[in-house]
């Protein structure tokens, strides 16, 4: 019960924040600022494919992806997402950085290295499929019968013929695999806009809309139920450290391409929340 109120009051606070947040922000469905890019920035450097690129997310395509029209011009349109308190958000990317750089991704390497990587993939399915409650209580939100019913046959076909999700033979079936959804994408659908930028300690890039959606996701996921919340966070740790574990050496890649590192994986986040609203 402890945990319960813990996170309804946090989910209370942060979505009152977001009623005030929105009142200035730019509305999910429009364009946005134009804002100028540095023309000398160049593109991302490109990444060397690790041995599961075919399960990259999202959000590790769109950094990986080499644009080709980058250079055409030296400004481009992009959707921007007001950064009040940047200075905030920049102490907390300088603390995640050395997080990443110091601990997170020398462990990474070194488990890695004494894990097979078939069993580092079957964790990988695990926990995909152990978020499908997630994925089809958003599809229903948006209105999404047809992906709401893929979603739920992936998760029988993967937890029965994939052996409690570790296998994922669904993924052979193009109608089993519909677009991942979250809550943070369900309330720019019903029209709630960004509120404004926000980069969290541990956690990354995000938004006003999307730390609201985020808390309001664990309700609804199994591992928010898990006790106690020592064991929770702790399986939410392996599994994003499993993940690191196939692209450990791509955080520094691409931030060593990038003129301002800061700015960059913000525009990059944004730019990628923006799409999947689109889709």
């Amino acid at each position: 019960m402890k945990n319960r109120l813990y996170t309804s009051v946090a989910l209370f606070t942060v979505a009152l924040l977001l009623l005030i947040g929105c009142a200035g922000a730019t509305k999910s469905g429009d364009r946005g600022t134009p804002q100028e890019l540095p023309s000398d920035s160049g593109p991302p450097s490109s990444v060397s494919n690790s041995e599961e690129e075919n399960q990259l997310s999202d959000e590790e395509l769109l950094l990986l992806e080499d644009d080709s029209d980058w250079n055409d011009g030296p400004t481009e349109e992009i959707y921007t997402v007001p950064d009040p308190i940047e200075p905030f958000n920049r102490a907390m990317f300088t603390i995640n950085d050395k997080l990443y750089l110091w601990i997170m991704i020398p462990v990474a390497k070194g488990y890695a290295k004494v894990v097979e990587p078939q069993i580092r993939t079957g964790v990988k399915n695990f926990f995909f499929n152990l978020g499908a409650p997630v994925r089809i209580v958003n599809n229903i939100l948006q209105g999404k019968g047809r992906a709401a019913e893929a979603e739920i046959a992936r998760f029988l076909y993967n937890s029965t013929v994939g052996v409690l999700g570790f296998g994922n033979p669904a993924k052979r079936h193009d109608g089993l695999n519909p677009d991942p959804e979250d809550l943070g994408q369900t309330l720019g659908v019903w029209g709630i806009g960004d509120g404004l930028y926000l980069y969290l300690p541990v956690l990354g890039p995000s938004t006003l809309r999307d730390t609201v959606g985020f808390v309001g996701d664990r309700y609804a996921s199994p591992m928010g139920f898990v006790e106690p919340m020592e064991l929770s966070l702790g399986l939410s740790g392996y599994n994003v450290l499993n993940t690191l574990s196939f692209r450990a050496d791509d955080y520094k890649t691409l931030k060593d391409a990038a003129l301002d590192p800061y700015a960059s994986f913000r525009n990059a986040y944004i730019q990628l929340r923006q799409s999947k609203l689109r889709r």
